[in-house]
C-alpha cells in the first residue's frame, strides 16, 4: 500500500499529472469492492487495478478523456447484460468509482503526498480528505492525531473533525452534500501484526504479511534470530531481554495483530498472558491442542477464564492441512485476512 502512494508522488515529482479512479461504493458481483484504486496516466497505462476486464477498460477511456476537461468526475458503471442496461458483464452490480484529475503542477498535491508517505514511514493513523466542489474546486486535508497537518486552504479544524468522524476501518468514504462531495480516504490503518518468536514459521509470516499491508513488528530475545538479516522487510525488529515484561512498551491497541510462534510453551505462556491483558483485535498462538490445554491450565491459576481463552485463535490459521513453516504462514495469514475483512462488515 505504501509503494501505491509513492508510486503517485514519483509521478508528481516527475511533473506527470494523473487521474485516480477509486471505488467507493459497490454492488453485488463486482470484481473489487469499495476502497480499491488505480492511476490512469495519460498515455492509458495504469498501476493498480479496478477489477480488469470490461469495466476498467471504460474506466481507462473515461480517465484519459479527464486529460482534457480536468474535472473530477462521479460515475457508476452497471455490470449486467446489455439488454439490462448495462456494460454487458455477466457477474451483475454496480460499481461507483470517482475519477479525480491530480495535476503536477499544484505543489500543494506534492506536499500532501510527501506527507502521507512520512505517515506510512512512521506508522502513523491518518486520513486523505478532498473536498470537491460543484464549481470545479477542490481542497484537500490531511488529519493525523486529531490535528490537521496539511491543509490545502484556510479552513477551519472542526470542519476537517466532521469528516474525520465517519472514517470507518479501511473503506473510503464518500460523502454527498449540496455543493461538493468530499471522498474520505483513511491511510495506514490495516493494521500492525506483532510476532512474537523469530523462528522459520514468523520469517515466512513475516514477509507474507508485508504483502497484505501489514506493518510488520517482530519481537524475540534472540538476537541471532531477530535480525534484519533474516527478517529485511520487517518494520521493525525489537530484542528484549526476555519474553518476560516485553510487551510494557509495545503500543498494542484494537488495530493490532498478535502472533505468537516461540519456541517453547513456556514462552508462549509468557506472551498470552501479557496479550490477553491488552486491547488487540487479534490473539492467535501456533501449537497443538495438548499444548494449548497446558498453556490454559497455567493461566487459569493466574485468575483467566474461557471467556479469554475463547479470545484466542488456537489451532492458528486457516485449517488448509498445512505442514511446512511456508504452507503454515500461508494459513495464518488467510486467516488475518478473514478477521481483518470481518472488521469492515
Amino acid at each position: 500500500m505504501k509503494e501505491f502512494y509513492k508510486e503517485r508522488l514519483e509521478l508528481l515529482k516527475s511533473g506527470e499529472s494523473f487521474v485516480l479512479a477509486s471505488i467507493f461504493d459497490s454492488q453485488g458481483s463486482a470484481p473489487r469492492t469499495t476502497g480499491a484504486r488505480m492511476i490512469i496516466r495519460k498515455d492509458g497505462s495504469i498501476i493498480g487495478t479496478v477489477g480488469g476486464g470490461k469495466v476498467e477498460a471504460l474506466v481507462i477511456q473515461d480517465g484519459v478523456n479527464i486529460f482534457d476537461t480536468k474535472v473530477t468526475i462521479l460515475k457508476e458503471y452497471k455490470l449486467q447484460e446489455v439488454e439490462n442496461k448495462g456494460i454487458g458483464m455477466a457477474c451483475g452490480g454496480d460499481v461507483s468509482i470517482l475519477m479525480e484529475y491530480v495535476d503536477a503542477e499544484k505543489q500543494m498535491n506534492i506536499k500532501l503526498y510527501e506527507e502521507v508517505v512520512k505517515c506510512f514511514e512512521n506508522g502513523e493513523k491518518a486520513s486523505i480528505i478532498r473536498k470537491f466542489f460543484n464549481d470545479g474546486n477542490n481542497i484537500n486535508y490531511l488529519y493525523k492525531n486529531g490535528k490537521v497537518i496539511f491543509n490545502s486552504n484556510d479552513t477551519e479544524k472542526e470542519v476537517v473533525e466532521k469528516y474525520s468522524d465517519v472514517v470507518r476501518y479501511r473503506d473510503l468514504i464518500l460523502v454527498k452534500e449540496e455543493n461538493a462531495n468530499v471522498l474520505i480516504e483513511p491511510i495506514c490503518n490495516l493494521g500492525r501484526l506483532y510476532i512474537f518468536g523469530a523462528g522459520h514459521v514468523s520469517q515466512k509470516l513475516a514477509e507474507l504479511a508485508k504483502k497484505i499491508d501489514f506493518m510488520v513488528t517482530v519481537v524475540d530475545y534472540r538476537a541471532e534470530f531477530a535480525n534484519v538479516e533474516r527478517f529485511p522487510a520487517t518494520d521493525e525488529i525489537i530484542v528484549p531481554n526476555s519474553f518476560e515484561g516485553c510487551f510494557e512498551e509495545l503500543p498494542i491497541d484494537k488495530d493490532s495483530y498478535i502472533v505468537i510462534v516461540t519456541s517453547g510453551h513456556m514462552f508462549d505462556l509468557t506472551c498470552l498472558k501479557q496479550a490477553l491483558s491488552t486491547d488487540a483485535y487479534y490473539i492467535g498462538m501456533i501449537g497443538s491442542r495438548r499444548k494449548r490445554n497446558i498453556v490454559y491450565e497455567n493461566l487459569k491459576k493466574d485468575g483467566f477464564t474461557i471467556d479469554d481463552f475463547n479470545k484466542v485463535h488456537n489451532p492458528i490459521g486457516l485449517e488448509i492441512g498445512a505442514e511446512t513453516p511456508e504452507e503454515i504462514s500461508v494459513s495464518i495469514a488467510a486467516e488475518l485476512i478473514k478477521v481483518r475483512r470481518e472488521r469492515m462488515i
